[in-house]
């Protein structure tokens, strides 16, 4: 099977649509775990331990630019919190 140079073209290009996109996304779900960790959920010490792991990661994440690994550990942390 043959790739075309534009099919190539266009799988870059929606690459490089879809980062900022993820990179928008970030801030909104730190702030989603912000919001439920200032109500003082019930939680294990190691599941707070965990979220706030999580919740760091995905910071350090967003500012290095890796918004996919950010998006993962964030979402990891809000399902461990029981928010969407």
């Amino acid at each position: 099977m043959r790739i075309s140079k534009s099919s190539v073209l266009a799988g870059v290009l929606a690459l490089a649509i879809s980062g900022p996109a993820f990179a928008g996304t970030c801030p909104k779900h730190m702030a989603d775990i912000d919001a439920a960790l200032a109500k003082n959920p019930t939680l294990t010490a190691q599941q707070m331990n965990d979220v706030k792991a999580l919740r760091a990661k995905g910071e350090v994440d967003h500012k290095a630019g890796k918004h996919g690994d950010s998006i993962d550990s964030l979402t990891t942390a809000k399902k461990v919190l029981g928010i969407q």
